[in-house]
């Protein structure tokens, strides 16, 4: 990644989605009640005013601080985010399905109670297994979205030399990228998923030093505080099994 002079990653805003499992999984339930497809689940208003206080940050960058473009997730709350945030401030947006949030395919909507009550041997094999390698049938590992990041990180790379890219997309997304650009072991990353829960709309960043990019903000949100807009940290869409 040392042709890139800064690389940034914008988990998205508050979603409904968002909402609904926290809902869930507070209140004891075995499934989130979400009616669209994951792709499809649309920002709320919070997730809105989260995006407009990201776009107010970005308007007041220095020119040459400022991304040149920013590679989004398909799915509906990320591009959402992305309009709301880019929205004048003359950055270049374009689409990458490498970006799209973890499938979780058997385990879909279920909350982590709901994977132990109904999917037992699942619940079994992903403690097993652990949480980079498990892969729910008919979806996907972390290990499965590294590997779509690492070709999507390599493809920036060599299509914005020196350049400054933003991705937004999803948490799973902000946790893989942080271990592919900084190199950290599977126990390093885990230690981090555990400790942290990413905040809607909080920022996370490399910049070069010395033709490597180094750490310079991690789930971020000061930028939200700034503008008086509350930090949400709800996990994402879909609740796994802890």
């Amino acid at each position: 990644m040392a042709e890139l002079q800064w690389l940034g990653v914008l988990r998205h805003g508050q979603s409904t989605g968002n909402v609904l499992a926290q809902d869930a999984e507070v209140s004891g339930l075995e499934v989130i009640d979400i009616p669209e497809r994951d792709a499809d689940v649309p920002l709320s208003d919070l997730g809105r005013e989260q995006a407009a206080a990201v776009n107010r940050w970005l308007r007041g960058m220095p020119g040459d601080d400022r991304p040149d473009v920013a590679v989004v997730s398909p799915y509906l709350r990320t591009l959402q985010t992305a309009e709301v945030a880019l929205d004048g401030t003359g950055i270049r947006a374009v689409r990458d399905e490498r970006l799209r949030d973890r499938e979780l395919g058997i385990l879909d909507l279920l909350t982590a109670y709901g994977v132990e009550a109904r999917l037992p041997t699942e619940a079994a094999r992903r403690k097993r297994l652990g949480k980079f390698y498990y892969r729910p049938p008919g979806g996907e590992s972390w290990a499965d979205v590294a590997l779509r990041l690492r070709s999507l990180l390599r493809d920036v790379r060599e299509e914005h030399p020196g350049g400054r890219v933003l991705l937004v997309a999803h948490e799973a997304v902000v946790l893989l990228v942080r271990y592919l650009v900084e190199g950290l072991t599977e126990p390093e990353l885990l230690a981090i998923a555990r400790d942290t829960t990413m905040a809607n709309c909080a920022v996370s960043s490399w910049r070069a030093e010395g033709g490597v990019l180094r750490p310079e903000r991690f789930n971020a949100v000061d930028h939200l505080r700034r503008e008086g807009t509350p930090a949400t940290r709800q996990e994402d869409v879909n609740a796994e099994p802890v």
